[in-house]
């Protein structure tokens, strides 16, 4: 692959020896970790097939570097009356939440949290604010313990480039009741766009964090890259969920790192309906005694999609746990890839980690590829994977019919009860819902 487009879109970026698009008010902390990103991105080769990481997700074909171009657009203002139709109506289906923060085209374009969580110390921001007000946690902890530039090509791109961000802080012993929503809209073809979500929860504290990320259909590819770094101090409890709705055309790129803490709980969900390629890597490090993580996925595709979620357990201390539960439907000529691997560290005995993988195939035309795999350098320890990968069952179909209801609507229960499973296991006000809602509209389109 040549990247020399994506090079040339981002000269203009450039500012000195600094990379990205580096604000005059940004650090020198933050331009010479730009400067070091760029270096490990232009030393790091483009990942290829020849790579078992991506192996079914060819980069020739699938992201075209040399259209892209970084965004130029100015920052949207905040008022809802301006803000895209379909932006507005997905947050008016949202539930309660303790905050709110709004994405537009990479601009953090508004952030509101409740009154009582900002009086006990609960900060909301877009990256640059908190590198401003909070510039020791964020120095701290970005692109340094969870996705340090050498964690892959994107990485270092994403830790060189990111335009704004996201920052979550949940000082000790808070508890938020209802979750942070972030909903996070693109409208420019031809671009990349690079963002990052920084979360610190702090020693027994509570958060749930809902990334959503959606647009219209593209009539040029687009590039969207995150990088997320999920930080669970001893006893604290995390959920991260990102719920993926772009339109044809998107590339969506994730780069995941959760740290958990000694009896910290830190359950993520991704849900992965739209764009045309879809690429996520995920790992999960259990980092003290006690710690667990559910890692739960759901994707359904249809047309030519890609769906390639790559995936590790790290178990680096004792007694701790982890389950990992991916579960998919494909239509159309659409594939899904998933990789998996639970690695238990030396040392780290008691361990107790799953891994499970389950296609459904609604077409001859789809595929599934699913490659979990154990890597196990202790002796006591409780472990296991498992993949599935099968057709539509018939007798459920028939059962659904002989009481009575169409075929169609047969085939939509016993879909929708195949991926319930993962949406049961971390309910969340409004994501069920609308994760539902898109799912029924792509059965409706196989009617």
């Amino acid at each position: 692959m040549n990247d020399t487009g994506l090079m040339e879109g981002v000269t203009s970026a450039l500012n000195g020896a600094a990379v990205g698009r580096v604000s005059a008010k940004e650090p020198n902390w933050l331009r010479e970790r730009r400067d070091h990103a760029w270096d490990v991105y232009e030393r790091t080769p483009m990942p290829s097939t020849r790579l078992e990481e991506w192996r079914y997700t060819d980069l020739r074909r699938k992201l075209d570097l040399e259209v892209l171009r970084l965004s130029d657009a100015p920052p949207a203002a905040d008022d809802f009356a301006s803000w895209p139709m379909r932006l507005r109506e997905t947050m008016a289906q949202d539930r309660e939440a303790s905050g709110h923060l709004v994405v537009i085209d990479g601009h953090v374009v508004h952030t509101d949290i409740d009154e009582s969580l900002a009086r006990k110390g609960v900060v909301l921001a877009s990256l640059h604010d908190a590198i401003e007000s909070h510039p020791h946690l964020v120095k701290e902890y970005l692109a340094t313990k969870a996705v340090p530039p050498e964690e892959g090509k994107f990485a270092a791109l994403n830790a060189a480039l990111w335009n704004d961000g996201i920052f979550l802080y949940v000082p000790r012993g808070v508890r938020l009741e209802s979750p942070v929503r972030i909903t996070r809209w693109f409208s420019e073809a031809g671009v990349a766009s690079f963002s990052r979500t920084l979360i610190v929860a702090e020693t027994a504290s509570q958060v749930s964090y809902v990334d959503e990320v959606l647009s219209d259909d593209f009539d040029a590819q687009m590039l969207t890259s995150s990088a997320v770094e999920v930080i669970a101090q001893d006893g604290a409890q995390v959920q991260y969920v990102a719920v993926q709705r772009l339109g044809k055309g998107a590339f969506y790129q994730s780069v995941q790192r959760t740290l958990a803490g000694r009896d910290a709980t830190l359950d993520t969900l991704n849900v992965a309906l739209g764009g045309t390629t879809t690429r996520v890597d995920l790992n999960a490090r259990l980092l003290g005694p006690g710690s667990n993580s559910d890692m739960l996925g759901l994707y359904f595709g249809d047309e030519d999609q890609h769906f390639d979620f790559n995936t590790s357990q790290d178990h680096v201390a004792p007694n701790a746990g982890s389950d990992l539960l991916y579960k998919g439907a494909l239509d159309g000529a659409s594939r899904a890839v998933f990789r998996g691997i639970i690695r238990v560290h030396p040392g780290a005995q008691r361990t107790d980690a799953y891994q499970t993988n389950r296609n459904l195939l609604l077409s001859p035309h789809a595929r599934a590829d699913s490659l979990p795999n154990l890597e196990i350098e202790a002796d006591d320890v409780k472990c296991s994977h498992g993949a599935t990968v099968g057709e539509l069952d018939e007798e459920a179909r028939f059962y659904l019919q002989s009481r009575g209801l169409p075929r169609v609507q047969a085939e939509r229960l016993v879909v929708l009860g195949f991926l319930g499973e993962v949406l049961s296991r971390l309910p969340l006000g409004g994501v069920s819902e609308k994760v539902t809602r898109v799912i029924q509209q792509k059965l409706a389109r196989k009617a």
